[in-house]
């Protein structure tokens, strides 16, 4: 219900308020914030700080899959209307075959993605729940999160450092 009300708003209304929630929390789930203003994920990511949210062009996709696979065990994670669903794992490198992009080499994950569908990729470095996150989030020509990629968290719940450190100097080269 809430949605069908924030549709009859303009998007900069809409803009204009999901940037209010997400002041008053800055630390909560962004798809939320989107499912209730009526927005799209890349609308709610661009309006992060710049310290917080960097905008990368889908055509990166190939290079930012390469980069990944190269970190070892991560969080793969997809978030949609109907639950999170996690898997820990490494990546692995991929190649394109028939219009995918083809996932082989005994990871956890396997299967053909779409990678062409990719149309901007978000490293995010904020806060979820109070505790700092890292990811690399893929988004679609809608603006809607194909999945994510985490960097993982210890026995603790800390970021990897060495992790976090690969995640830092990638977004720099970005």
């Amino acid at each position: 219900m809430i949605a069908e009300r924030e549709t009859l708003k303009s998007l900069s209304d809409r803009l204009l308020d999901a940037r209010r929630d997400l002041k008053a929390k800055p630390d909560g789930v962004l798809e939320e914030l989107a499912r209730t203003h009526s927005l799209s994920m890349s609308d709610v990511l661009a309006l992060l700080p710049a310290s917080e949210a960097v905008e990368a062009k889908g055509v990166a996709f190939e290079r930012v899959w390469a980069e990944l696979a190269e970190w070892g065990e991560i969080l793969f994670l997809i978030h949609n209307a109907h639950g999170v669903f996690e898997i820990r794992t490494a990546l692995a490198r991929g190649s394109w075959g028939h219009g995918y992009f083809n996932l082989a080499g005994g990871a956890a994950l396997g299967g053909h993605l779409r990678g062409d569908a990719c149309r901007s990729i978000w490293l995010v470095d904020r806060a979820l729940f109070g505790r700092r996150s890292c990811s690399v989030q893929f988004l679609d020509a809608a603006g809607e999160v194909m999945f994510k990629v985490f960097v993982r968290r210890d026995a603790a719940r800390e970021l990897d450092r060495e992790q976090c450190a690969k995640f830092e100097a990638f977004r720099q080269s970005l």
